[in-house]
């Protein structure tokens, strides 16, 4: 520490500093001059048992319970009380609404100086960057979690969870939820003092009960305001009843995409200081990230419930009872949560038979899902016209390219579809036509596979697509498959990355040959399965026909 040396004080400074240091004449006259110097610090000597000896002017305007004769054991001082009770050097603590850091170092003679510096301005800059901190910590943390919540009760949950307790000693979160019909306020509240958050409903009479709630609610911001218990009637069930009676209430908007999400309301009971400006300032940050994760929530439950109902228009359907015909489909979504995707499977009745067919449409996801639903609907029209294969994919065709912007979209189908007829000998006369899809499959009794080969170009890809044919009689025994390219194309086995192959497929079905429709498509759908190791990422549709005749 540098010092600047002075002059001898004058006046009746100079005097009061001369009558301490003459109470103390023990004092070496240089440490004498040195403490006379206008130190910045304070400076206290003191003997060996702790009496004072000498203090400077700053000692005596930080400390002026302190001077020449006083002991500092049992000192009002408490911090330097307590440091001769416990034979600390280095102490810190709170003086006249000050705070003090003070350190001893030994001098001659077992005496001892305490230098004393107020640290106050010091220490308020340090808390304030902790605090700060703080806050910038819960935020990133409340970002994280509220980015995760992808499901409104998640998000709901975080929301009441999160503020309690470094916000608040209790979070209570009131929405209205959309597309109800009686549009009543829901609420999920947290107290920290069970795990799981409380939640219901709640009428408007309680809503209104909440000052500054309903406002909110209309997206009006609020100020913190003392909530005592005379004004809460009515509150309930939102807020309980052993609330402490010394509250501090803070209400703050939810902002939502186009409307308010819905509200948040924070209680500090008595224990804890009221919400000041940057506590204010932070609830609506946290409210305002809370918003738009409940939004973000509700957009895609929205979503979910969009896709479920697709879904369930466009997996494929219970199989028909078809007199003379055995059948068995089957059909494994690519590896997403929602299930739809662009390969399908069909049957439907005609008169003395039936038509069945088995498809694959270009890309993946709803696009796919959109164009596999417009097929299906397409096919249950044509066949109301035309029963012959080859014909009924031509006017598919058509169809499919009349559609506007079809060849900028560059969608298309592969498709096997054929016509079933039972036949009085118990043998089944198939006649399928192709439209670019790999080739079914015959199995005969005794092992066999033969490839059918119909070719044929995709359908609803170019104007004037050949589509090609072959008839085919399956005997008691035997079984057709139409399946599509998922199944080969299934990556997996020890590297994850080996396609399924046809190799496997054909080992496959010579395994069940003289089986049922039904045991063929569960033997291949299970080698499926464990070959991908549950990480499919394509469709997999399956369809097995065969006579009535086979048990």
């Amino acid at each position: 520490m540098t010092r600047t040396r002075r002059g001898p004080a004058a006046g009746a400074t100079g005097r009061g500093r001369a009558g301490r240091l003459g109470s103390a004449p023990s004092v070496d006259p240089d440490l004498a001059r040195e403490l006379l110097d206008g130190l910045a610090e304070a400076v206290l000597i003191a003997d060996s048992v702790g009496q004072v000896l000498l203090v400077n002017a700053t000692a005596s305007a930080l400390l002026p319970e302190l001077h020449p004769g006083v002991a500092l054991p049992g000192s009002p001082v408490t911090m330097l009380s307590q440091a001769y009770a416990t034979g600390a050097d280095d102490v810190e603590g709170e003086h006249r609404d000050r705070r003090l850091r003070g350190i001893r170092r030994p001098l001659a003679g077992d005496r001892s100086a305490w230098y004393v510096r107020d640290v106050t301005d010091d220490h308020q800059r340090a808390e304030a960057l902790r605090t700060e901190r703080g806050r910038t910590d819960f935020l990133a943390q409340a970002g994280r979690r509220l980015g995760l919540a992808l499901q409104r009760e998640q998000a709901l949950q975080a929301a009441a969870t999160l503020p309690v307790p470094y916000l608040a000693d209790l979070a209570l979160v009131v929405y209205l939820p959309s597309g109800t019909v009686e549009y009543q306020p829901q609420w999920i509240r947290h107290s920290g003092h069970g795990s799981t958050p409380a939640l219901g409903a709640a009428g408007w009479d309680a809503v209104s009960a909440v000052p500054g709630l309903v406002e909110a609610l209309d997206g009006e911001t609020g100020v913190p305001r003392p909530w005592p218990v005379t004004e809460r009637g009515g509150a309930g069930p939102l807020i309980p009843d052993d609330l402490d009676p010394a509250a501090t209430l803070l209400v703050s908007p939810m902002p939502g995409a186009g409307r308010t999400a819905g509200a948040l309301v924070l209680v500090r009971t008595g224990a804890r200081d009221g919400f000041d400006r940057r506590d204010v300032e932070l609830v609506r940050e946290f409210a305002a990230r809370a918003g738009a994760a409940l939004a973000t929530a509700q957009l895609y439950d929205a979503q979910i419930h969009l896709a479920r109902v697709l879904q369930n228009s466009l997996l494929p359907p219970g199989l028909p009872a078809v007199g003379g015909v055995r059948l068995a489909g089957g059909y494994r979504a690519a590896g997403d949560s929602l299930r739809i995707g662009g390969d399908f499977y069909d049957v439907l009745p005609t008169d003395g038979g039936a038509l069945f067919a088995l498809g694959d449409v270009s890309g993946k996801g709803v696009g796919a899902a959109v164009l596999t639903g417009r097929v299906r609907q397409s096919l249950q029209t044509l066949r109301l016209v035309e029963h012959r294969p080859r014909e009924l994919l031509a006017l598919l065709d058509r169809a499919l390219l009349d559609i506007p912007d079809a060849t900028r979209r560059g969608q298309f189908t592969t498709l096997l579809l054929g016509a079933l007829h039972p036949e009085p000998d118990g043998g089944l006369r198939v006649r399928v036509a192709g439209g670019g899809h790999p080739a079914p499959l015959l199995v005969d009794a005794a092992g066999t596979v033969t490839p059918v080969q119909v070719g044929g170009m995709p359908v609803g890809a170019v104007p004037g697509a050949r589509f090609d044919e072959a008839e085919i009689r399956l005997r008691p025994g035997e079984l057709l498959l139409a399946r599509t390219d998922g199944v080969t194309e299934a990556r997996g086995g020890p590297h994850g990355t080996e396609m399924f192959g046809e190799r496997r497929l054909h080992r496959a079905l010579v395994e069940v040959a003289g089986s049922s429709p039904s045991a063929l498509v569960d033997r291949v759908l299970r080698l499926v399965d464990e070959w991908c190791g549950g990480h499919r990422h394509d469709d997999v549709a399956m369809l097995a026909v065969g006579p009535a005749g086979h048990g």
